[in-house]
């Protein structure tokens, strides 16, 4: 019964860690940061990331301003056919997304990204939808 007993706690502990790590994760890749309008943002791209946990951007809009827009989750992304080589810094791009409903900050997540006349869907579902 005490070797029972230990093991289960062993187990509960084991499972309580990465749990721990995944709620903040979980959190920070949903919606309920963005606005529910979506925008789009013309500019050129400064950089292109495509590390976890999810390929990202730096984009200079017309205005000067320095963006950070979020793409998909690697399978999505790579799913919408954007690799790191579809696009290089200082290429134009035109994003279409959801902005950071804090304004002060120039994020957001891209629902399709549009380099050299060619568009590339992370989230096919939500363009369009407001």
């Amino acid at each position: 019964m005490a070797t029972t007993f230990r093991a289960c706690r062993l187990l509960a502990a084991s499972l309580a860690v990465p749990l721990a790590f995944a709620v903040p994760a979980f959190a920070h890749h949903g919606w309920s940061w963005a606005e529910s309008e979506q925008m789009t943002l013309e500019g050129t791209i400064k950089t292109i990331s495509m590390a976890p946990p999810h390929p990202s951007l730096e984009v200079t809009g017309r205005d000067g301003t320095l963006w950070q827009i979020d793409l998909g989750n690697p399978r999505q992304t790579a799913s919408s056919g954007f690799t790191g080589e579809s696009a290089k810094p200082g290429d134009a791009i035109t994003v279409l997304g959801n902005r950071n409903s804090d304004i002060s900050k120039a994020h957001m997540k891209a629902v399709r990204i549009t380099i050299a006349g060619r568009n590339y869907d992370m989230y096919p579902e939500r363009i369009g939808s407001n």
